[in-house]
């Protein structure tokens, strides 16, 4: 019959990598990349440069929570009085927040 040990009941040691590394977690890249790092202005992440907004838009796009809707002051057309729409600049949308609490 085979010879069946129990496990050691003491304290485990995490000092040592059951796979034998010296530093099991050095392989882990945990380094935030700076474009990826939080904009202490408007404590938003981001992936590059943020699009601009319009003076009508209540976030930048793609901020989430926001979608896009219809400007208000042109209704969607983009002109208005002649021109383009100060709101929208002349797009016929917006950036509004959705939802709420």
């Amino acid at each position: 019959m085979a010879d069946q040990r129990t496990p050691a009941t003491g304290p485990i040691d995490l000092s040592e990598s059951v796979a034998g590394e010296e530093d099991p977690g050095a392989s882990i890249d945990l380094a935030v990349r700076p474009s990826a790092a939080s904009d202490p202005d408007t404590g938003t992440r981001g992936a590059g440069p943020q699009a601009p907004m319009a003076p009508g838009d209540e976030a930048p796009p793609g901020t989430p929570g926001t979608g896009e809707d219809l400007c208000r002051a042109c209704g969607g057309t983009g002109q208005l009085n002649g021109g383009p729409c100060p709101e929208c600049e002349g797009t016929g949308k917006v950036v509004r927040g959705i939802g709420g609490a």
